[in-house]
C-alpha cells in the first residue's frame, strides 16, 4: 500500500505559505507598524495600560528594534507563542516585564503588564492583580529588594510548579493565534469557494 496521505512537511508548509499569505495581505510593504500589529490581532479599544502592555509586547518582538516586525520576526514570535519552550517563554515574560529596560522588574512594572494581560484576556481571576503579583514577589524575591533579577525570576518560576502553570496561564496568548488561524481558515474558504465557481 502506498502512502496516499500528506506528509508533515507538507502540512507546515502549507500553514507557512497561509501565514506569509496573511502577512502580506495585512501589510504588503513586508513590515508591520505598531497600528497595524494592533489591527492585525484584532486589539480594538483598548485602555491606556492595555494599549501600552501591547506596545511592550510590540517592542519584544521587533528585535531589530526598527520599530517594525517584518515577516521573520512574525514567525519567530508566533514560533515562540505556538512552539517555544518553557525556557524560552520565561526569557520573553521576564523581557516584557521589563518595562523600564533595567534588567531587573520591579513589582509596579509586574503589576501593570498583569492588569493589562487582564485587560485584554478579559477573563476573570480568583486573586486580585495585586495579589497576584504581591504573590509572585513573596514566593521568588529571594533577597527582599523589591526587585526580581533575569535570575531569581528564572530560578523561582522554575522552581515553584504552581506559580510556572499560573505564570504560564496568565499569559496564554493562543486566543489571539486562534483569531489569526480562523482568519487563516475563512480566507482558504473564500479561496476555494472562488476558485470552484
Amino acid at each position: 500500500m502506498g502512502n496516499s496521505g500528506t506528509s508533515m512537511e507538507e502540512l507546515q508548509a502549507c500553514e507557512s505559505h497561509q501565514w506569509y499569505r496573511k502577512f502580506m495581505t495585512e501589510c504588503p510593504s513586508g513590515l508591520l507598524s505598531f497600528y497595524e500589529f494592533k489591527q492585525f490581532f484584532g486589539l480594538k479599544n483598548l485602555t491606556e495600560t492595555s494599549d501600552a502592555y501591547v506596545k511592550t509586547m510590540f517592542t519584544t518582538f521587533d528585535m531589530n528594534s526598527d520599530g517594525f516586525i517584518d515577516f521573520m520576526e512574525y514567525v519567530a514570535a508566533l514560533s515562540l507563542v505556538l512552539k517555544g519552550g518553557v525556557q524560552q517563554k520565561l526569557r520573553w515574560y521576564f523581557k516584557l516585564y521589563d518595562i523600564d529596560g533595567s534588567g531587573c522588574i520591579d513589582r509596579d512594572e509586574l503589576l501593570i503588564i498583569i492588569k493589562s494581560i487582564r485587560a485584554i484576556n478579559g477573563v476573570r481571576y480568583e486573586t486580585t492583580a495585586e495579589d497576584f503579583a504581591n504573590m509572585i514577589f513573596d514566593k521568588i524575591d529571594i533577597d527582599g529588594d523589591g526587585e526580581l533579577s533575569y535570575e531569581e525570576f528564572m530560578e523561582g518560576v522554575m522552581n515553584d510548579e504552581s506559580l510556572l502553570k499560573t505564570l504560564t496561564e496568565c499569559l496564554d496568548l493562543t486566543h489571539i493565534v486562534q483569531k489569526i488561524q480562523g482568519d487563516l481558515r475563512a480566507n482558504a474558504e473564500l479561496t476555494i469557494n472562488s476558485s470552484s465557481k
